[in-house]
């Protein structure tokens, strides 16, 4: 016979901890979710006080024999019902809420990650501009080239005014 195949067993995970139970546990966390936000709703209002209201006028209106919470007692099983309601609304609510408030507790953080990693960009980037702006000031300006051109061509002038004027002396020697 062959033996059943075991699913793996790793060392990383705590004896007793299946692969399971943490749906499970986001099953229940979605279910409170679900509860809290139906009774935070104006229609959840509206059917209870609506269940309330036909509960009272049943009571209150039919015949003595299809009563079965008799206004002249005050309503005992009306009470014990609402009051059973809000023993685990309130419960359901509250862990709804840790449950928002630990989502909320992992956006802050990475929103932190985030800011932390845009101000280092942002930093490297203004060194960057920082290091351009020197390198700037190494390289030659617009203005820079235009004066030293001027100076090149008052160069060339004095050279052609001299060359000129030596062409004319040779020739008056020659003449």
């Amino acid at each position: 016979m062959a033996r059943a195949e075991q699913p793996e067993r790793r060392f990383d995970t705590p004896k007793g901890l299946g692969r399971g139970r943490g749906d499970d546990n986001d099953r229940f966390g979605r279910f409170t979710e679900l509860v809290a936000r139906g009774m935070g709703t104006p229609w959840f209002l509206f059917g209870l006080s609506l269940f309330v209201a036909v509960w009272m006028l049943w009571n209150t209106l039919a015949p003595a024999d299809w009563q079965f919470d008799r206004a002249d007692y005050g309503f005992i099983a009306l009470t014990l019902v609402l009051s059973l309601q809000a023993s685990y609304a309130a419960p359901l609510i509250l862990l709804a809420q840790n449950r928002q408030d630990d989502r909320d507790r992992v956006q802050i953080e990475q929103d932190r990650q985030r800011a932390e990693r845009n101000l280092a960009d942002t930093e490297y980037l203004a060194r960057e501009v920082v290091a351009l702006r020197l390198a700037m000031k190494d390289l030659a300006s617009r203005d820079f080239i235009r004066a030293e051109l001027r100076s090149l061509l008052e160069e060339m002038d004095k050279r052609d005014e001299s060359e000129s004027q030596e062409e004319d002396d040779h020739a008056r020697t020659r003449s």
